[in-house]
Parts: structure tokens; C-alpha cells; sequence
């Protein structure tokens, strides 16, 4: 089993380490929040004093940060200079395109083997190690990711060369909240023109209409299977990581002059409701602003 190395334990992160020790690794884990250290500790991590001394020594190095100027300054001054040659440096955040190529390059510079590795799947996947992995780099490297990322998956997929796995995580994002949106939008529709919603979706789901976001993770409470819309839309998938997504997609199209108008008004309805307070409530919450029956919190927190 592999020495591993695990910076940033957040609500995905935790779940990812805590597989990686069940599947028998030794994972040294470090996080700047005590609260994610210490649940970190109770899943039977080792815990690090800093990002620096958790990467020297081990085997692979597995990054889960937020956004692409985090992944740009830890690998700049705690994992490229301190990691081991024959280590492969695996780096699962969602970030751009961009800055995702040019810090695979500096590890390649340095001798160092690395990939980007997104994931799909949300924080229930994380916890269960049924995550699917989008992975951007060398097929030597792939294979050697690979090792690491299986008992954090259900799917680990090599997209292409380096970055490939963030245009992969990006575009599907993108498809998922135009759907959703769409979806909600078709829900809202329907119940206002006297069609009961449980009925539709008999019908929808069996017919051309159908979509992920209408048979795996409907938006309506009481339809279909359970989802976070049964429990007030909290959990699954925060509306402000779908606009942190969309975001890097239409940043990603601008770069390639590809015109995404679906992309776009995905973006600025979710921008919307992130504006409005729903910001923390799960991104198929968007029908609560398209039928007009959002509620955005007070100052106090409470709806």
C-alpha cells in the first residue's frame, strides 16, 4: 500500500481520504480548518503539520482545493519542491483549464509526474467512494493515478492530455445546469397548466423528455427517487459550486471563441439565485426561484 499524501478536507476531500484509508493506505492529511483536521484524524488519517511536511515522503500526493489560485500557490511552495521524483502528484479540484496546463508544466519542468483529476458525483459519492474521475495527462501517468483514485471511484477516465479532465468536468457541468434548469422549468410549466407532477413524470420519464436530471435527480419533492429536493434541497450539490462551474465553462468558451448561449443563461440564472440567498441549498433548488416561490434567508440565516 501507497503513503499518501491529502491536502484539503472539506466536504469532499474528507470522504475521498477517509476511502483512500479504508482501501489500506497510509494517508498524511492536512487542512486549514482544525474541524476538517480533526475528522480527518477519526477516519484514521495521520494528520500533517502543514502541507509541505505531509507531501515529503509520499508515494502520490492527491489535492482537493477550491479554486485555481489555491492549487496554483500549494503547488508552487509546498508540493513541487518537496515532493518525492517518482511520486505522481494528482491534483482532483475543479479549476481552469488553464491554470490546471500550466501547473502540470511546472511539475513536468521539475521531473515530476502530475495530472488534473476532477470528479463527478457530488459529496454522497465522496463519502462512498463512487466518485467518476476525469483525468488530464501522460498515459504513464494515468496509469499510476489510477491506482490511487480507484477506491475513491466508480469510474476513473483518462479525457486526454494535461487539462483534459477539467474541459471534461467543465462541459459536463455546464450540460447538467442548462438541464436542470430546464428541467425545473418544465416542472413549474406543467403544474401551472394543471398537469399533476407525478403523472408527468410517468410520462416524461418514459418518453423524449427524459434526462438525468429528471429520473436520478428530480427537483420536485415526492417525484422519483429521493433526492435533496426531499429534504428542503439541502445536501447534494451546493447551488454556488454549479456557478463556480458554469463560470469556468463560459471563461473556457470565451478562450476557444465558442459561443454557448444555453451555458450563458444557465450561468445567469444560477447567478441569480446565488444572489438571492440560495447560495448553500443544492442546485436543483433553482425551480424555488423559477416558480417564484423562493424565499431568500434573512440576515438572521433562517427562510
Amino acid at each position: 500500500m501507497a503513503r499518501i499524501a491529502f491536502i484539503g478536507l472539506g466536504n469532499m476531500g474528507g470522504g475521498m481520504a477517509a476511502n483512500l484509508v479504508k482501501a489500506g493506505h497510509e494517508v498524511a492529511a492536512f487542512d486549514l480548518s482544525p474541524d476538517a483536521l480533526e475528522r480527518a484524524k477519526s477516519n484514521g488519517c495521520e494528520i500533517a503539520d502543514d502541507a509541505a511536511s505531509a507531501v515529503k515522503g509520499a508515494d502520490a500526493i492527491v489535492t482537493m482545493l477550491p479554486a485555481g489560485k489555491h492549487v496554483a500557490a500549494v503547488y508552487a511552495e509546498s508540493v513541487i519542491p518537496n515532493a518525492s521524483k517518482d511520486a505522481i502528484l494528482i491534483d482532483c479540484s475543479t479549476i481552469d483549464v488553464a491554470t490546471a496546463r500550466e501547473v502540470e508544466k511546472q511539475a513536468a519542468d521539475a521531473g515530476l509526474a502530475m495530472v488534473d483529476a476532477p470528479v463527478s458525483g457530488g459529496i454522497a459519492a465522496a463519502d462512498g467512494g463512487t466518485l467518476t474521475f476525469m483525468v488530464g495527462g501522460t498515459d504513464d501517468g494515468f496509469e499510476k493515478a489510477k491506482v490511487i483514485l480507484d477506491p475513491m471511484g466508480k469510474a476513473v477516465i483518462h479525457a486526454g492530455d494535461a487539462g483534459a479532465g477539467q474541459a471534461a468536468k467543465i462541459c459536463n457541468n455546464m450540460l447538467l445546469g442548462a438541464t436542470m434548469a430546464a428541467t425545473a422549468e418544465t416542472f413549474a410549466l406543467a403544474e401551472k397548466l394543471g398537469l399533476d407532477l407525478q403523472t408527468f413524470y410517468d410520462i416524461s420519464s418514459q418518453a423524449s423528455g427524459q434526462s438525468w436530471s429528471m429520473t436520478s435527480y428530480c427537483p420536485v419533492p415526492g417525484v422519483g427517487p429521493e433526492t435533496p429536493a426531499d429534504r428542503d434541497y439541502d445536501g447534494g450539490f451546493a447551488s454556488a459550486l454549479m456557478l463556480k462551474d458554469l463560470l469556468l465553462a463560459m471563461q473556457a468558451a470565451k478562450n476557444a471563441d465558442s459561443y454557448t448561449p444555453m451555458g450563458a443563461e444557465a450561468a445567469d440564472l444560477y447567478q441569480r439565485f446565488v444572489d438571492r440567498g440560495g447560495a448553500g441549498k443544492d442546485f436543483s433548488a433553482i425551480i424555488k426561484m423559477i416558480d417564484d416561490s423562493w424565499k431568500a434567508p434573512d440576515e438572521n440565516g433562517s427562510a
